[in-house]
């Protein structure tokens, strides 16, 4: 598997001094993800925790919901990179496993949306999927209504959610030594930190932390509270209403779609959460505050 970080030479200047030193970069490679063998998407990432974000792809794509309807998640054995020692005594000289393709077989008899069928896509690491096709999917696939699960529904105080930027930023240990990384991360309502991943692209550190959630039967997380780092997308919007997450905060803006989505659904999607100050554009019902519904 891939390392999560590299190291480069870099020229340091400083205060018009040059200097040689080596720099540490965090990783980026592609990794596709298949479905029952069928090439799906390609996307750009951070290597690690690949089985949970293929996971949790296809929980945002309303693939899956719930842990017994995946059967399991493999490495393709035949996506090689080329091998730097002379072929093997059989003459395949096939090279060694990438670990950059995942193969995802679902249970007998979950079927597979026709929505899987229709696409093979290529996402990047700073906007992953959109479109129409995503949006249906929410529309039309969700199985987690925001407030019927356990621990639904929610109430987070501004006091709570005013805390979650810093101890979002103190768990992120690649973060710390490569300054290059965006991370997600799962609190309970009482601001206690339940799982953080990081990754190159936001959308891909959100998509680890509900694949490991999958993974370990804890869909749907209705009683917990999503922290980005960056701005809120359409896409970590679906992929927080799919997961069954009611609050979404990030401490920079969201995108209009992304507050027309969260209206839509009933999701709470916070912004500009910095300090003691932060605007709710859409579910204030669940911040408990003088003056907010509830």
């Amino acid at each position: 598997m891939g390392r999560v970080t590299e190291r480069r030479r870099v020229i340091r200047i400083r205060d018009g001094v040059a200097s040689t030193r080596p720099d540490t970069l965090v990783a980026e490679e592609p990794m596709e993800i298949r479905l029952g063998g069928k090439p799906l998407a390609i996307t750009m990432r951070t290597p690690g925790d690949d089985f949970a974000l293929a996971a949790g792809f296809l929980v945002s794509e309303g693939v899956l919901a719930r842990a017994d309807e995946l059967a399991h998640i493999v490495y393709c054995a035949g996506a090689t990179t080329p091998d730097p020692s002379p072929a093997g005594e059989d003459g395949s000289g096939e090279g060694m496993n990438s670990y950059n393709v995942v193969d995802v077989r679902l249970a007998d008899g979950v079927p597979v949306p026709d929505i899987t069928l229709e696409r093979n896509v290529y996402t990047t690491s700073s906007c992953g999927l959109c479109g129409k096709a995503s949006l249906d999917a929410v529309r039309t696939r969700t199985r987690w209504p925001l407030d019927a699960g356990p621990g639904a529904p929610v109430r987070v105080t501004p006091a709570t959610l005013a805390a979650l930027p810093d101890r979002l930023r103190a768990a992120q240990r690649v973060f710390e030594r490569t300054g290059g990384l965006h991370a997600a991360a799962l609190f309970t309502v009482d601001g206690d930190l339940l799982d953080i991943r990081e990754d190159v692209g936001r959308h891909n550190a959100v998509d680890k932390i509900i694949g490991r959630a999958l993974q370990e039967g804890r869909l749907p997380l209705s009683s917990c509270v999503l922290m980005v780092s960056g701005r809120a997308s359409f896409e970590l919007a679906q992929k927080a209403v799919m997961a069954g997450i009611p609050v979404l905060a990030a401490v920079s803006a969201p995108s209009s779609l992304a507050v027309d989505l969260a209206a839509e659904t009933g999701l709470t999607l916070i912004g500009f959460l910095r300090g003691s100050s932060m605007n709710v554009y859409a579910g204030e019902h669940r911040v408990a505050v003088p003056g907010a519904a509830g």
